[in-house]
C-alpha cells in the first residue's frame, strides 16, 4: 500500500486549489441515482456502473489536464465520482480500472497536482446511531481504496477532510477516529463548521486524536460573530491548526466568502476578501461558485498585490 508522501517545501506564494467542477463547461461529471440504478436488472445494473466510471475516468483525466494547463496544483475531487463503489457491485468494477487509475494518479503526481477529497454529508463518525457510523466507515472505506488505487499516499498529502458531525459527542468521534483504519485515518483532516464545531473544539479533537485540521476562515467568522476576515483569531487559529499536520508545508485551507452579507454561509461568486493571514497558508481550496474564474480573480487581486 502507497505511505511515502511527495516532499514539499514551505511555499512563498499560496497555492489556491479548484473544487471539482468548473464554471466553464470543461470540467463535468456524469452521476446516476441508486433508485435510477435499482429499477435496472442485475446486468443493466453493471453495463451501467462500468459505462459510468469508465466515463468518469475519462473526465478525471480532463479535470488534471485542465489543471495542468491553468497551472493549479490542488484539485478536490468530486465525491460521487464513482457513485456505488462502497457496494460489492461497484467495488468490483472498480478494480477492473486499477491500471487506469494508477495510470492517472501517476500523472496527477508527476504533474505535482495535489488530490484531495471531501466526502459527502453523510458521513458522520460520531452520530447516535451506529448504523450511520458503520455505513460513514464503509463510504470513507470507499473513498480510500480511489487514492490506494490512484497510489496516493496514506498521508494527509491526499487527505479526506470532513465535519465533526453531532454536537457534544467530541468523546465518541474521538474514539472512532482512533479505530479507524488505516487507510481512512492516515488520511483523515477534520474541519471546523459555522454552528455546531468550532475551530477551538476542532482543534482539541485533532490534538486528541493526532489528525490534521483544515481550518476554514469563513466558517470561524461565522461561528464566532466576527467583523473581519483579519480578526487576530484568524492568524491564531491558522497557526494553532499548523501545528497539527506533520509537515507544516502540507497545511490546507478554506477560503469562501458570504453570498450577501459577512456571515451569509452561501458561497458567493468570487473572493473578495481574504485574511492577510492566509499568505502563510501553502495551500488554500477556493470555496466560490465561479470556481476557476474566483481562482484567477484572487491571483489579479490578491496574489500580485
Amino acid at each position: 500500500m502507497p505511505s511515502q508522501t511527495p516532499a514539499q517545501s514551505i511555499l512563498d506564494t499560496p497555492n489556491l486549489g479548484l473544487v471539482c467542477i468548473t464554471t466553464s463547461p470543461e470540467v463535468r461529471f456524469k452521476t446516476m441515482t441508486r433508485k435510477r440504478l435499482l429499477q435496472l436488472d442485475e446486468e443493466a445494473q453493471e453495463q451501467a456502473v462500468r459505462s459510468l466510471y469508465s466515463e468518469n475516468l475519462r473526465r478525471l483525466n480532463l479535470a488534471i489536464a485542465f489543471c495542468q494547463a491553468n497551472q493549479i496544483q490542488l484539485y478536490r475531487l468530486i465525491s460521487n465520482i464513482f457513485p456505488f463503489s462502497d457496494t460489492p457491485l461497484g467495488t468490483r468494477i472498480l478494480e477492473e480500472f486499477a491500471e487506469a487509475l494508477r495510470q492517472l494518479g501517476d500523472r496527477a503526481q508527476a504533474a505535482n497536482i495535489r488530490l484531495v477529497l471531501h466526502p459527502d454529508q453523510f458521513v458522520v463518525l460520531n452520530s447516535d446511531n451506529p448504523t450511520v457510523i458503520e455505513n460513514s466507515i464503509t463510504i470513507l472505506t470507499a473513498h480510500a481504496r480511489w487514492f490506494d488505487l490512484m497510489g496516493l499516499p496514506q498521508s494527509p498529502w491526499a487527505l479526506m477532510n470532513i465535519h465533526g458531525g453531532k454536537g457534544d459527542r467530541h468523546d465518541r468521534l474521538i474514539q472512532v477516529i482512533r479505530e479507524l483504519p488505516t487507510p481512512i485515518r492516515s488520511r483523515l483532516t477534520l474541519e471546523n463548521d459555522e454552528h455546531t464545531y468550532s475551530a477551538a473544539a476542532i482543534l482539541d479533537i485533532c490534538r486528541a486524536t493526532q489528525i490534521p485540521m483544515v481550518f476554514d476562515a469563513h466558517h470561524h467568522l461565522i461561528h464566532e460573530r466576527l467583523d473581519s476576515y483579519d480578526h487576530p483569531s484568524v492568524e491564531q487559529m491558522l497557526t494553532a491548526a499548523r501545528t497539527t499536520w506533520p509537515d507544516p508545508a502540507w497545511q490546507l485551507v478554506h477560503i469562501s466568502n458570504g453570498s450577501s452579507a459577512l456571515h451569509d454561509p452561501r458561497h458567493s461568486d468570487l473572493i473578495t476578501a481574504m485574511p492577510s493571514s492566509f499568505r502563510q497558508a501553502p495551500w488554500i481550496e477556493v470555496e466560490a461558485k465561479h470556481k476557476e474564474l474566483a481562482i484567477a480573480h484572487l491571483r489579479q487581486t490578491w496574489l500580485s498585490a
